[in-house]
């Protein structure tokens, strides 16, 4: 169950990037979609849709593979020290 809960929250954002890739392809051929008013803010939005979901779904790759220790030591969160 667990696995399907993880399944599914990584579709939405995996969506939402193939929805960013789209609309910056639709921007280079010149077709405008309905909501959005001109061919400058469609980029823009494509851009941020897909940054956004790319960002969700290698956070949640980072998250998991430090709790199970499988990252360089260089992405390892590093640990503080409280100085009394």
């Amino acid at each position: 169950m667990q696995r399907m809960i993880a399944l599914l929250i990584l579709l939405v954002p995996g969506f939402i990037a193939a929805l960013g890739i789209k609309w910056m392809r639709d921007t280079i051929f010149g077709i405008l979609h309905a909501p959005i008013p001109s061919l400058i803010v469609q980029f823009l939005l494509g851009l941020f849709c897909f940054l956004v979901g790319l960002g969700f779904i290698a956070g949640f790759i980072l998250h998991r593979d430090r709790k199970r220790n499988k990252v360089q030591p260089r992405f390892q969160k590093k640990k503080r020290f409280d100085s009394e």
